[in-house]
């Protein structure tokens, strides 16, 4: 890449070539052409790996690399940008090194204006060709950093009485050391309660601030605190994310007034009470927090000055005191209105009246002694504290030693007060039972002491309960059973898990955590309890999960309760039938009975239910066969026949019951296999009344005829056997068969004329049992035929036949001195029938071929039989000419 100020190579090719002819004269007279530095540019993207291409400097400067000596490249001097770089130095070409080059760490304070900026020195050598080459390399940015907040929590505080729309920056904005679109580009709230949304605002200088906007009216009393997640989003493909936790604490204004828990409080006090005896304690309360929640207590301008003399109101607890001496002659009643005062508040009122009991003689006084600890009248006491623990120690005086006195209490609660051992009018309050913060926080008690004479003291008690962490979180549901559809989106939600605990404050604040048994795939927010799974689930690699989810307070030491999470993933139709097998194939024996099973054709579907029911249909062919789909069973409806039709092809599919259905197919082959139903049909000679001409002088061995005969079946079915079973005229073994091709030839000479007869058995090798047929062959022995109705006059004679040859299949023959071995191959036969049952097929074309043969054979014997017994009359011709039809059958 070349810098646009240089000149183009044929404009100064008169300069060059003037210097290539000044070279051999002075070599320095080109010099300072070369020395002129020059300026390469070049980009790279960072991050990329070593030996990746970045130019060829010898290319870009267009040098003539056929020059000798030929050019060097060399780097001169050591900078930090060569570290990223290889040059090679015959070619001058520039490759990334084995140290990745990160954008950001090597120019750290870059902005995008200015770009990062590799600079490197190439000398190009020898001398003689010297040149200074400047390469520039830069850096171009992509989106290997994602957003970072500078905190991982980020708190922002909104006032409750913020109006809506009201907008407050939140100043930690997320950090991108990408540039561009590779920068943040936007943010996001991952829950906004409803409560809120998010802004971004753009300054001048292109930074980006999220603005937090309120949308709803808050109230700090309903909920203090907000707490979330907020995502900055670069601009990348794919975009990068960074987050950081979003704390929203809402800032208490002073929206609520002080309220008393009681607003009329009656007391009765003796006249000879003692003073700084309590009398009350007024409570207010305040939802607010802090100066908003701050309550004074003060007497109304209605109590007259002597009377708050008379009564002391602490303005910070409440109290009421007894602390000047009652004139029992002249006051019996005193009201006193106690005002409740708030910041910027009305007052809340409230009246204790003060009913004087006058005494005639003293009563006892009750002096208390605090054994937990106490303030300002209120004891307080832990609520592990175990049944029977002291609280206080009262102390009767100022009593006649005479009269006994009674001490016991008024009130409600698990106390007892009782004389303490032997001391006398000395007593011990103490509780009866461990206290429960969670079900009574306070108690106020009334010490009374009574004398004979009736005169009552009381003395004023209240106890508060200390809260511990003596609660463990409880979850609603011990189980929670969650179901789901499968191939469901990534990060959804399944539930939000809820546990409460009694204790107060931070002992009550319960976080969630999952199980060790719970997969990686579950997720549990901490502070809401939401529970999503993060992956697409699958029905038919699990169906169901199962795992603990655990809730922990924030007390000491932690207390924790568990429950058990059940998730079922629910089936959909996302899984098409399958065939156990690409294509069946079964082999059925002919005449195989209608309705009987051919074989099974099992599917399979990985669905549940509805979406795995799998219904059969036979697309081609239902008109034959149908297919039971309870079972998957093959039946035909008839039985079938092999002779008519050998193979069948069957296209059969498996349709499921989902919606939408889904469904497949397969190709069922049924083969069937022959039996030995056809017996063998003679087709020559056509019936037992036709005949032939033998001349008497024929020669033994002479071939005179052959029986030919066919089978319909196939293999061994249909391998046909001849044999002479019986005989009439002529002498015993005057002809032989051909057990294999049915050529009948002459034994032995003729010596009688007149009219043969055999009867020949044609057996086909069918197993169990052999079929056969039989058929008349009749030889007519003379010189010529001259009385052929005398001929037909024999052949429908009846008269005895005799046993000529025992059937083909008893094994061998024997007539006089002759023996005649019908099947000398037994071994070879019955490895015949083996390979014929497994190559059916192959026998069929070979039979075929066998029969073509034998016919060509059959009409050459009956042409050299005939030639000698042609006749001269008519009638003789007639019955040759019926012959020649016979034999050509």
């Amino acid at each position: 890449m070349f810098n646009s100020r240089y000149p183009r190579l044929r404009e100064r090719g008169a300069i060059w070539g003037l210097c290539i002819f000044l070279l051999y004269t002075s070599p320095l007279s080109c010099f300072a052409n070369f020395s002129q530095a020059k300026e390469l540019i070049y980009k790279i993207k960072e991050g990329l790996p070593g030996g990746t291409f970045i130019g060829a400097i010898g290319v870009d400067l267009n040098l003539d690399f056929t020059v000798d000596p030929p050019f060097l490249f060399n780097l001169p001097h050591k900078t930090v940008s060569e570290e990223y770089v290889d040059l090679n130095n015959t070619t001058g070409k520039l490759y990334t090194s084995a140290t990745e080059i990160d954008r950001e760490t090597l120019c750290p304070d870059n902005s995008e204006g200015l770009g990062c900026v590799l600079t490197l020195d190439v000398f190009v050598l020898p001398q003689q060709y010297f040149q200074l080459v400047k390469v520039k390399i830069f850096i171009e940015d992509v989106n290997d950093n994602r957003p970072k907040f500078p905190l991982d929590v980020i708190s922002i505080s909104v006032p409750e009485n913020s109006p809506i729309n009201s907008r407050y920056a939140v100043e930690q904005a997320a950090i991108d050391p990408d540039l561009g679109l590779h920068g943040v580009q936007t943010y996001w709230l991952v829950n906004d309660f409803g409560m809120f949304t998010l802004d971004v605002e753009e300054n001048e200088g292109g930074e980006l601030t999220p603005f937090l906007i309120v949308t709803e009216a808050l109230d700090r009393e309903t909920q203090a605190e907000y707490i979330t997640d907020i995502i900055a989003e670069d601009g990348g493909t794919p975009p990068l994310l960074g987050a950081a936790t979003l704390k929203i604490v809402i800032i208490d204004v002073n929206d609520n007034c002080p309220q008393f828990t009681e607003s009329q409080i009656n007391v009765t006090l003796h006249g000879n009470t003692t003073k700084g005896a309590h009398l009350a304690r007024l409570h207010a309360f305040d939802p607010d927090l802090g100066a908003n929640a701050h309550i004074s207590y003060a007497y109304s301008e209605r109590v007259p000055r002597d009377t708050r003399s008379l009564f002391h109101l602490d303005r910070i607890t409440g109290v009421i005191k007894l602390v000047g001496k009652i004139d029992t002659g002249t006051a019996k009643f005193y009201k006193l209105t106690v005002l409740a005062n708030g910041p910027g508040c009305i007052p809340a009122v409230a009246t204790v009246s003060v009913h004087i009991i006058k005494v005639v003689t003293g009563p006892p006084t009750i002096i208390a002694g605090f054994i937990a600890p106490e303030k300002d009248g209120v004891v307080t006491i832990k609520e592990s504290e175990p049944a029977f623990s002291p609280i206080a120690f009262f102390t009767i005086k100022n009593f006649d030693l005479n009269q006994r006195v009674d001490c016991y209490l008024e009130g409600t609660g698990p106390f007892r007060i009782g004389p303490y051992q032997l001391f006398k009018n000395e007593y011990l309050l103490e509780t009866t039972e461990s206290l429960d913060y969670e079900k009574t926080q306070e108690y106020e008690l009334i010490v009374v002491a009574k004398n004979m004479q009736g005169h009552v003291i009381k003395t004023f008690l209240k106890v508060q309960v200390l809260d511990e962490n003596d609660n463990a979180p409880v979850f609603q549901q011990s189980l929670v059973e969650i179901s789901i559809e499968e191939n469901n989106p990534p990060n959804t939600f399944l539930t939000k898990l809820q546990a409460s605990d009694q204790d107060s404050e931070s002992r009550g604040e319960v976080i969630y955590l999952l199980g060790g048994d719970a997969p990686e795939i579950f997720v549990v927010d901490r502070f809401t309890g939401v529970l999503t799974v993060l992956t697409s689930l699958d029905r038919e690699e699990k169906e169901t999960y199962r795992f603990i989810v655990r809730a922990l307070d924030q007390g000491t030491p932690r207390r924790e309760s568990i429950a058990t999470v059940v998730v079922t993933v629910q089936d959909r139709n996302d899984n098409s039938p399958r065939f156990i097998n690409k294509d069946f194939t079964f082999f059925v024996p002919e005449n195989f009975p209608g309705y009987g099973e051919i074989g099974i054709l099992s599917v399979t579907d990985a669905d549940a239910g509805e979406n795995g029911w799998v219904a059969l249909s036979i697309l081609n062919g239902s008109d034959i066969f149908l297919i039971d789909t309870g079972r998957g069973a093959l039946r035909a409806k008839t039985s079938l026949d092999r002779e008519q039709q050998g193979t069948y092809q069957l296209w059969i599919e498996a349709i499921d019951g989902g919606e939408p259905a889904l469904s497949c197919v397969t190709m069922v082959t049924v083969l069937l296999l022959d039996v030995n139903d056809n017996p063998p049909i003679v087709l020559f000679p056509q019936s037992n009344q036709s005949y032939m001409l033998v001349l008497p002088n024929t020669l033994p061995g002479t071939s005179i005829t052959e029986v030919y005969a066919v089978d319909k079946d196939t293999g061994m079915n249909a391998v046909i056997a001849y044999s002479i079973i019986k005989r009439k005229g002529g002498e015993p073994g005057s002809f032989a068969i051909d057990p294999e091709t049915g050529n009948i030839t002459l034994k032995r000479e003729l010596s009688n004329r007149g009219l043969y007869s055999l009867l020949v058995k044609v057996s086909d090798h069918g197993q169990p049992e052999p079929l056969y047929s039989t058929v008349m062959v009749n030889f007519f022995v003379n010189e010529t035929v001259s009385n052929e109705s005398y001929i037909q006059s024999l052949l429908t004679r009846e008269a005895d036949i005799e046993v000529e040859e025992r059937p083909w299949y008893t094994g061998q023959m024997k007539e006089g001195p002759e023996r005649y071995e019908l099947f000398p191959c037994q071994s070879v036969l019955i490895a015949l029938s083996v390979t014929c049952l497994g190559l059916f097929f192959s026998v069929v074309m070979l039979t075929s071929y066998i029969c073509c043969k034998k016919f060509k054979k059959h009409r050459k014997n009956r042409t050299e039989v005939e030639i000698p017994l042609k006749m001269k009359n008519d009638s003789v011709q007639v019955v040759n000419r019926n012959l020649r039809q016979i034999s050509n059958i």
